[in-house]
């Protein structure tokens, strides 16, 4: 059963009671690693709750079977064993997620790519999309950056996801995303390519050893150019910080305070230097970082194609769907598991 073996429930159960001992205990709160230990917490209630609830489905489903069956028993069960089938289903895919950094919170990027208004519309679709799957699942978001378009869109934007296995399912997703249709601004009605990028980082612990000389980053200040009312959007409270021995720009502008912004950007960038550092010692680049992305033709991770016909094709998983409107609305947990199991 799934529920025995995948999982090592007994271990997994064990320290669950470590940990209830520990949260319960009179000085919990004046621990430092407090918050650790909460996450932890939550993670083995998610997975635990979760294989006790499937475990109680299909014993009720068998004591019923030992009983008398008729047509609406039957179809009650059947109900159930598409339930009970979807669950399981859902616990298989987190059993892929072993990764280093699989269950840590994450940073996620989407920058527009050449070709103005288009390119801008088409990043601000792709955040519309990624923020309702990210609702629909009870993430967290807080948007950490936002660089509006000229005229529609945004440049780019920058949120914080917070959640169990957040840079888990959301590390597929990294790469250059290409949209064809018939622009809603072109009066000629022409179909135009749009490029994206979509960038994934696992944050990483802030009280981590990571060393930010002050030589080597230029820190900038300006006024916020993004939603935030009145009191963002007339102080120079913006941070944008340069690591110019890597080229890394981080940017924050979502605080009033000029010194928060600054932290925030700080810990974002410390996040991305540890990634960088370990893909230099174990020489994988494209497993935490990525590979370097040119935001244009030929490189696409994957197509959404509205006209001439309708197809999401994903180039790296081969995942296909020809029902590009419902993606687009943010139905996207079927391609994701996808990315996952391959």
């Amino acid at each position: 059963m799934i529920y025995g073996g995948l999982f090592d429930l007994d271990n997994k159960l064990k320290r669950k009671e470590e940990l209830n001992d520990m949260i319960n205990d009179v000085s919990f709160w004046n621990r430092s690693d407090k918050d650790d230990i909460l996450k932890e917490s939550n993670e083995l209630n998610n997975i635990v709750d979760k294989v006790f609830y499937v475990k109680n489905k299909v014993d009720s489903n068998l004591m019923l079977l030992d009983s008398e069956i008729d047509l609406e028993l039957l179809s009650l069960i059947s109900e159930e064993y598409d339930e009970i089938n979807d669950k399981v289903s859902k616990l298989r895919i987190e059993t892929y997620l072993s990764g280093e950094f699989d269950k840590n919170d994450c940073i996620l990027e989407i920058h527009s790519g050449a070709g103005g208004t288009e390119s801008c519309d088409w990043a601000n679709m792709l955040y519309r999309m990624y923020s309702r799957y990210l609702s629909k699942n009870n993430y967290k978001v807080t948007e950490i950056d936002r660089q509006l378009g000229e005229e529609v869109g945004i440049k780019s934007i920058m949120i914080n996801v917070s959640g169990i296995n957040a840079y888990g399912y959301l590390k597929g997703e990294r790469g250059v995303h290409r949209l064809v249709r018939i622009s809603p601004f072109d009066a000629g009605k022409r179909r135009h390519t749009s490029f994206a990028s979509v960038e994934v980082t696992p944050k990483i612990d802030e009280n981590i050893d990571i060393d930010i000389l002050d030589s080597d980053i230029r820190v900038d200040i300006y006024r916020s150019s993004g939603p935030g009312g009145q009191g963002v959007n007339t102080t120079d409270s913006a941070v944008r910080i340069t690591h110019l021995p890597t080229g890394i720009v981080v940017t924050c502008q979502n605080e009033r305070s000029q010194i928060r912004n600054k932290e925030t950007a700080l810990n974002v960038l410390k996040s991305k230097l540890y990634n960088l550092e370990i893909v230099k010692k174990n020489n994988q680049i494209n497993e935490i970082k990525g590979e370097q992305m040119t935001i244009g033709f030929g490189s696409a991770k994957r197509s959404y194609v509205m006209c001439p016909y309708t197809l999401v094709k994903d180039n790296i998983s081969g995942y296909e769907s020809s029902n590009v409107l419902k993606i687009l609305d943010g139905e996207i947990e079927e391609m994701i598991e996808f990315n996952i199991r391959r």
